[in-house]
């Protein structure tokens, strides 16, 4: 399930599509739940909304997009060249079972915050009996399989 869906690049689909693949960052978080949520944190300085997607699919999140690289100064020579630019993506498995259709995320700061409510089930459910023979006759009948 996609939950925020950004456009490829030309050069993505160009790769993706010449079955190449390169090299990619990968992205720190923290993960945390409260009674209600699991949360999820990462620095993610560098980007907008419209460079990146979040999928949510069973208990895997995924995070996906491109970071693009500012234009050098002309005539700067780098004493260190230490930032990723490129895409990058970070999976992580989900502690819990998670609602994804009610995903929220924003970032704020360099600072990219998902929260994924936590489903609602019971632990605990009764299961009610056939009281009456035709009842029962009815249940045992049935195709189950």
């Amino acid at each position: 399930m996609a939950i925020f869906k950004r456009k490829k690049t030309k050069e993505e689909e160009s790769d993706q599509d010449k079955g190449w693949f390169k090299p990619e960052g990968e992205l720190v978080v923290d993960v945390y739940e409260t009674d209600k949520e699991v949360v999820v944190k990462s620095a993610i300085a560098g980007v907008t909304i419209d460079d990146f997607d979040i999928f949510i699919e069973n208990d895997m999140l995924e995070i996906r997009g491109t970071r693009e690289k500012p234009e050098e100064e002309e005539g700067a020579r780098y004493l260190f060249k230490e930032c990723y630019w490129g895409p990058f993506s970070r999976k992580v498995l989900l502690p819990r079972e998670v609602d994804g259709s009610k995903t929220k995320a924003a970032i704020k700061d360099g600072i990219l915050t998902i929260k994924i409510p936590k489903a609602k089930k019971d632990s605990r459910n009764k299961v009610s009996l056939a009281k009456n023979k035709k009842e029962q006759e009815e249940l045992v009948e049935e195709e189950v399989f």
